[in-house]
């Protein structure tokens, strides 16, 4: 395993954590709150992305229009049973849904599960440490690599690690800050 791999494997599991940081409500609008939702169309699990056009006109109201008519209702119900906690309104032609401003309660839940996917994200770094840690310690074992050769790429592992953990240590406070500006 090369040192480069381990740091490609560390970026994705920072981004995996943005892509989870941005399906949290904050309160205001956010055509990403809707990623994680998925209908049953044509018995297919499809992404609601890929089925209707999704805009924010404003700070509290979310549109989807699907480009096909019939799929409404479907949507309409995979909003509902989904669990980002909104109310679909069908108009017939277009679902709004509107985004309550969040009580210090519910902020407080979105905090913690912040952090919940910032420790994913940490672990999944550390796994990827240790991963290419063995690897390292392997190469040595089997006489391919010098141990001071071993030592460097070891150190260089623990840097990178350290890097990614403090970037998603601060994509989490920016989450958190975000979450709790009323």
């Amino acid at each position: 395993m090369k040192l480069s791999d381990v740091e490609s494997h560390m970026k994705k599991a920072v981004e995996s954590t943005q892509r989870s940081f941005n399906t949290i409500r904050t309160g205001r609008a956010n055509a990403s709150l809707l990623d994680r939702v998925s209908v049953e169309y044509y018995g297919t699990p499809t992404p609601l992305k890929s089925l209707a056009n999704i805009n924010t006109p404003d700070a509290s109201t979310i549109t989807i229009q699907p480009y096909d008519k019939s799929s409404l209702n479907l949507i309409e119900k995979a909003i509902s049973l989904s669990d980002i906690g909104l109310t679909p309104n069908n108009d017939g032609s277009t679902i709004r849904l509107n985004i309550p401003p969040l009580t210090s309660d519910r902020r407080k839940e979105f905090v913690k599960l912040a952090a919940k996917f910032a420790e994913e994200g940490r672990v999944s770094v550390r796994n990827n440490r240790r991963d290419g840690v063995d690897a390292v310690r392997k190469q040595e074992k089997n006489h391919e690599i010098p141990e001071d050769e071993a030592k460097d790429l070891q150190d260089k592992i623990q840097k990178l690690t350290d890097k990614y953990i403090d970037q998603i240590d601060k994509l989490l406070a920016e989450k958190e800050k975000d979450i709790m500006t009323v």
